[in-house]
């Protein structure tokens, strides 16, 4: 049987642990919460649903679509300047320099204009993505149509110009999905897949423009100035 020396001993090692993992995520908590207390947040605004249906980048990586980027997936970022680009399907890019401050809410207005080279096809076919998660982006031949929850369900699709295409799904985080559609004139056909987990840093160059763009100052960096 324990004597009464040892059962206090064994009390207090037990306190003594206890404050010690206290101590240990706090100090680990700590520099996620510094980091937190200097960070400024964006909010979005669009008048219609063309705007609340555009896709998002940031510093060149798709963050999501426009109206999407509100309470658990609002926008925080470092302080200082941040490029935006908004993108919709027959509308021109809203392209802006963004000034962040620290701990400070920026409100982010944004109109899409039409663009008035695009012209959508007489003769179409009928698309439908049926995607997990929904807010991944889609592309047809490299050019973003907008997110999966908008172009598939019970009353959503994508008219396309028969012939072959090529479909992407996109999203952060995840594998891409790539597939070849040919359709006919009139034809309806669908597109169906779960996107598995992946790692960030395997995200494609249509959601995550940034590398390019690093990899371009890099080599404009280490140009010979004699040449």
């Amino acid at each position: 049987m324990r004597t009464e020396f040892e059962k206090r001993a064994h009390r207090w090692l037990g306190i003594v642990s206890i404050v010690a993992s206290g101590i240990a995520l706090l100090l680990m908590a700590a520099p996620v919460f510094a980091q937190t207390t200097i960070l400024g947040e964006l909010e979005f605004k669009g008048a219609s649903k063309v705007e609340k249906t555009s896709g998002v980048w940031i510093d060149g990586q798709y963050v999501g679509y426009l109206d999407e980027l509100k309470g658990p997936k609002r926008v925080l970022l470092l302080p200082g300047d941040h490029q935006l680009t908004v993108r919709q399907a027959g509308y021109k890019d809203f392209s802006e320099t963004l000034t962040v401050e620290p701990k400070e809410l920026l409100l982010v207005p944004v109109q899409m204009q039409k663009a008035p080279q695009d012209t959508w096809p007489t003769v179409t076919a009928e698309l439908k993505v049926d995607v997990e998660p929904d807010r991944a982006a889609v592309f047809v031949d490299n050019r973003f149509l907008g997110h999966a929850g908008e172009l598939g369900g019970a009353f959503h699709s994508m008219l396309l110009s028969p012939g072959t295409h090529q479909i992407k799904v996109e999203l952060p985080g995840y594998q891409s999905f790539e597939t070849e559609v040919t359709l006919a004139a009139g034809q309806k056909s669908s597109v169906k897949t779960h996107l598995a987990k992946a790692s960030i840093h395997q995200a494609d160059p249509l959601i995550d423009q940034s590398t390019n763009n690093n990899q371009a100052n890099n080599q404009a960096n280490h140009t010979d100035p004699a040449k």
